[in-house]
């Protein structure tokens, strides 16, 4: 699938990605990242890969044709103009009832790569949205790999760097590009969050799992709270009100009411 667009669109550069993580406080926390030009899924390769692997790993694909969306939805990818990425984790002695609380932690890192490098004012929108001026730029889809005293899990990240207007999934999303973002440079980009992933996941493995400081932290960057929201939850049951808060396993409270799984719409935004 190529426009005149993607067709001018550069290469994500594997050796500098490679170089500029080596360089990090972090280098020792993925032994491997590689960058392929086209695949299924990046999230679906790492599941099949935790079998055998041990270490983090990352996957990043230019393209993909059958990426993973919640509630099993797919989606393609055009070429180079998205960072369609996977990171595979292992979490030592973590408790079941906590593991919810990664893809929110990859939501917390996200946001926090997208403004100090792209210089744009992301935002949460619960679960694991991450909205520029209340539009989607990215989205994160958490899947456990392998189960037990060391659960293994995969985190697919997608965020939308050079997509124009047409090349848009649905009308409520933007890319970095035309959120006029300060830099595009996808390299830079994929740099930063793997970043801020390490980050976050170090301190909160050092931290033996607890959540205090990553709720307070997501609670902080969360647009959802405060705003009148539509929950479309599993069964067919809708759920209509304020959000008015993050529960310590990571629920959304609507009114009286604690969701652990759903779209949310925000009632007052802007689309």
């Amino acid at each position: 699938m190529q426009t005149p667009d993607s067709a001018h669109r550069p290469p994500l550069d594997a050796e500098r990605l490679r170089r500029g993580l080596a360089e990090s406080e972090f280098a020792d926390f993925f032994a491997r990242v590689e960058v392929v030009e086209s695949t299924g899924s990046t999230n679906a390769d790492l599941i099949a890969a935790a079998a055998t692997s041990e270490d983090h790993r990352v996957l990043i694909a230019e393209t993909q044709e059958a990426g993973r969306g919640r509630h099993a939805r797919t989606w393609v990818s055009p070429p180079r103009a998205q960072i369609a990425m996977s990171i595979l984790v292992r979490l030592p002695g973590i408790e079941p009832a906590v593991l919810g609380w990664l893809p929110l932690l990859t939501g917390v890192a996200v946001a926090d790569a997208l403004r100090g490098t792209a210089g744009v004012d992301a935002m949460l929108k619960w679960p694991n949205d991450i909205l520029i001026g209340g539009r989607k730029v990215a989205g994160i889809l958490a899947e456990v790999a392998a189960s037990g005293d060391v659960p293994a899990v995969v985190i697919g990240v997608g965020v939308n760097v050079g997509l124009t207007e047409a090349e848009l999934p649905v009308p409520h999303a933007t890319s970095l590009a035309l959120a006029g973002a300060e830099r595009t440079d996808r390299t830079l980009v994929a740099q930063s969050l793997l970043t801020e992933f390490a980050r976050r996941f170090t301190a909160w493995r050092d931290a033996s799992w607890a959540t205090d400081d990553l709720a307070a932290a997501y609670r902080e960057r969360c647009a959802t709270l405060g705003m009148d929201v539509r929950a479309e939850l599993p069964g067919g049951r809708t759920l209509t009100g304020v959000a008015t808060g993050i529960d310590a396993t990571g629920r959304l409270l609507i009114g009286s009411d604690a969701v652990s799984a759903g779209d949310v719409t925000h009632l007052r935004a802007d689309y």
